[in-house]
């Protein structure tokens, strides 16, 4: 996927702002959902609501400067390469957004707005990295849905692929072997991100396990997806009917049934 040069100077400067927040950390899935932290620098990953807020209104600026020029495209072409930028940018902003929340904590009624202010549930947490990032939604009533209506709120039945009963480390060969970008991902009781890079998959979600929290976990951390028996997956970015309603700050509907 080609990237503009402005858009690889957003690209640094992220990468940048995340080295100058401290260590690297990751959570390691053990057994029967018991979570350990595993730090391999000086600094616990916390919550970061100052660089979330900074993500959201960067964000919305690339989203208005790039709705202007989708308004003022006049060809498919021309339009098509506005979509493209869209998706570049989302691409690229909202994992930075997702990972702002790891180390909130955890609750099945939790509704926080921000990163590290109160305790968030799976549904809540998709739901609100969704609406800041730019996208006209209701986050209650889409959290409050089960997974497929989720993911179907944005992305039509054929693009959602439901694998059930599928051996884990077949399924996240698979999942590896896809197009890089952003999915959702929605399980037996569950739903998070999934983010596809040429270096293998980072699963997004906030655990229930022992109230764990937001967290970024790889393959073989994934807890959660490796237990669950059903699994549908939708790739966001790559729509163009979501990159549409993005750039058009249109209005979404929330599936209900």
């Amino acid at each position: 996927m080609r990237v503009k040069p402005a858009l690889k100077a957003v690209l640094v400067a992220i990468l940048l702002s995340g080295m100058a927040a401290g260590g690297w950390w990751f959570w390691k899935a053990e057994r029967d959902g018991v979570f350990e932290i595993l730090l391999t620098g000086k600094t616990k990953a916390v919550p970061d609501t100052e660089r979330y807020a900074v993500l959201v209104e960067e964000l919305q600026r690339w989203r208005d400067n790039l709705a202007q020029q989708y308004g003022k495209a006049r060809t498919e072409d021309e339009k098509s390469a506005v979509e493209h930028d869209a998706r570049v940018i989302l691409e690229l902003m909202l994992p930075e957004m997702m990972r702002c929340w790891v180390g909130t904590p955890y609750d099945f009624n939790g509704t926080a707005e921000k990163p590290g202010t109160e305790r968030i549930a799976c549904g809540y947490y998709v739901s609100t990295v969704i609406r800041d990032a730019g996208f006209r939604v209701d986050r209650y009533k889409l959290a409050q849905q089960p997974s497929e209506n989720i993911m179907r709120t944005f992305l039509p039945g054929d693009a959602c692929a439901l694998k059930v009963g599928v051996d884990y480390p077949k399924y996240a060969d698979w999942v590896e072997g896809l197009e890089p970008g952003v999915y959702l991902i929605g399980m037996d009781t569950h739903v998070g991100f999934i983010v596809v890079k040429t270096d293998g998959m980072r699963f997004f979600h906030s655990s229930g396990a022992a109230k764990v929290g937001v967290v970024e976990e790889r393959r073989d951390n994934a807890w959660a997806l490796r237990k669950s028996n059903w699994r549908m997956l939708g790739h966001l970015t790559a729509d163009a009917g979501v990159m549409r309603t993005w750039l058009k700050g249109e209005k979404v509907k929330v599936r209900t049934r």
